[in-house]
Order: C-alpha cells, then structure tokens, then sequence
C-alpha cells in the first residue's frame, strides 16, 4: 500500500470514530425532546434513502434484487438497524454518552465471544485475557468504582441495554460474512431499507400503546441540527468511512481505530465541562488498552502464520 493510500485509509477510520464519539454527545439532550423510537425511526428512514441512492449511483437497479435472501437480510437488519439503535438509544437516555462510547468500544472482543458461540472458534489465550480486561474496565465507567451500584437499577440500567443493543450489532456484523460476494455498500443499504420496516413497526405499536408520543413540530425544529448530523454524519459518512478504510486497511489493523470512539466522547465532554471520577477515565484507558493489546497480537500471530505458510510452500 502506498503512503498516500495507508493515510487516506487512517483518516476514513478516523473519520468514522470520531463521528461515533460526537454522536452519543449530540443524541443524548436530543433524548429530552424526542424517544429513542422516534429518533431512530428519523434517523434511519433518512439513512435509508441516502444509502439507495448511492446503490442506484454506484451499482445500479440489479444490486436491489434480494436474491431469495430476503428473510436473512431483514432479520440482520433489524438486529443491526432497530435492535441496535432501539436498545442504545433508550439505555442512553439512562445513561451518559461516555459510558456508550466505552461499551461500543467492547464490540471486537465481543464479535469473539460470539463467533466462539456460534461458530465453536475458540479465541486465542490472549483475547480471553483482553476480554477479562476489557469488561473489568467497564465494570470501573458503569459504576465509577462503586461495585454496590451494580445491584441498584437506573444508570446501570441503561448501560445494560447499551450493552445488549452492542450485542446485536456484533450479530449484525457477523451477518456480512454470508454476503462476502456483496459489496459493504450493498449489504448496508438492503438490510438497512428492510431494517427500517421493523423500525416504524415498533414505533407504530409503541405510540399506537400510548408508550410514546411523536415529537411536536417544536421539538424537530429545536432539534434539526442534531438530527441532520445523526443521519449525515453519525449514519451514513461515518459507515461508509468505516467501511472503506477497514477494506483498505484491513480488519485487524483497522479495529484500533475504535479506540477513538471512547477517546472522542471523553473529550468532548471535558471540552463540555462535564468530571469525571478517576475510576471511570480508569476504566476507559483499561478498555482501550485491552483493544490495542488484543489487536497487536493477533497482527503479530496472523504475521507468524503467513510466514509459515511461505516458508512451507
């Protein structure tokens, strides 16, 4: 890869990052006005049509076709598009937008507890030790040291749920190996635009229960800004930016960049004069260093195994 490539992909992934960070910084006044059903059902009924209009730019009406994988393709988008979003957003509203940046940064190590699951892929000694690592960090953010918090409901609460919306986008993920002839764009946009119908389902029977209520026209007017950035920047450019760096860069190398995630949310709450206990920025700096200590070893035995196989051919 040359210099200006390997750049061009850091800055993608950086991009990317750092958009996830602001994002949980902006949705979380956003939540005061507008549910997390309702905000979700904006946010990605917008994504949606972006995203088809750059398949139908840069691929055309044949990538639309479902290919008799219909039912597949909407149940991961709806682990991905509404299980995420839905179970993230409503534990945000319990929680603080550090604590959700902490806990998505957990989706590597927890992409391989998954795949050992489902798939019987025992992770190597070195991820179970980073994983351990990774959770004792975020026990430490979730309860600011204060281990009886756990047996109390509220924050911890909506870290739980910020925890298992993480959980169904690892299983989101995880769904693309099924479509490996597809390109990131395509799979994006077609479980994204059935993901959608689940998405106004469930805000339909939320609001039809009397659960929640659709947002006044004062609130989407208080709010546009922050919603314009949900969908442009937090949706669209930063999944794209993702997407495109991790294939020029290459998964183990790009996964460090969702340090950044934690790292960005941290600082903009600094930079928006909120403080932080010390176990909390403990905690934090111990999930990131179980993501860079996991990352570098598995580069370094990846690198092992593909000198071995030179040396055998």
């Amino acid at each position: 890869m040359s210099r200006a490539s390997l750049f061009q992909a850091m800055g993608l992934l950086l991009l990317a990052a750092v958009s996830w960070g602001g994002m949980f910084q902006v949705a979380k006044p956003l939540l005061a006005q507008i549910d997390a059903f309702h905000m979700t059902a904006i946010r990605y009924g917008g994504a949606a049509l972006l995203f088809a209009v750059l398949l139908a730019y840069r691929e055309g009406r044949a990538a639309f076709s479902l290919e008799g994988n219909g039912g597949l393709l909407w149940l991961y988008g709806s682990l991905g598009f509404a299980g995420f979003n839905l179970l993230a957003f409503t534990g945000l509203a319990h929680s603080r937008p550090e604590h959700a940046a902490v806990i998505m940064a957990l989706m590597p190590l927890m992409t391989a507890l998954v795949n050992w699951g489902l798939r019987g892929a025992r992770p190597a000694s070195h991820t179970l030790f980073a994983i351990a690592l990774a959770l004792t960090g975020v026990v430490l953010v979730v309860t600011n040291g204060h281990l009886s918090a756990l047996s109390a409901g509220g924050q911890v609460g909506g870290d739980l749920l910020l925890l298992l919306g993480a959980l169904c986008w690892v299983f989101y993920t995880l769904g693309a190996a099924r479509f490996a002839h597809w390109s990131p764009l395509r799979y994006t946009t077609l479980t994204c635009l059935l993901g959608v119908l689940s998405i106004f389902a469930a805000t339909a029977a939320m609001t039809r229960l009397g659960h929640i209520n659709p947002p006044t026209a004062a609130a989407l007017q208080d709010g546009l800004w922050a919603l314009a950035y949900m969908v442009v920047i937090g949706a669209v450019i930063a999944v794209l930016s993702w997407n495109a760096g991790i294939r020029k860069l290459g998964a183990l190398n790009g996964v460090l960049f969702i340090n950044f995630v934690p790292v960005s949310a941290f600082t903009i709450g600094v930079l928006l004069g909120h403080h932080f206990g010390m176990a909390e920025l403990a905690g934090a700096t111990l999930v990131i260093l179980a993501l860079v200590f996991n990352s570098l070893l598995s580069q370094r035995v990846q690198s092992r195994v593909a000198g071995g196989m030179v040396v055998a051919r």
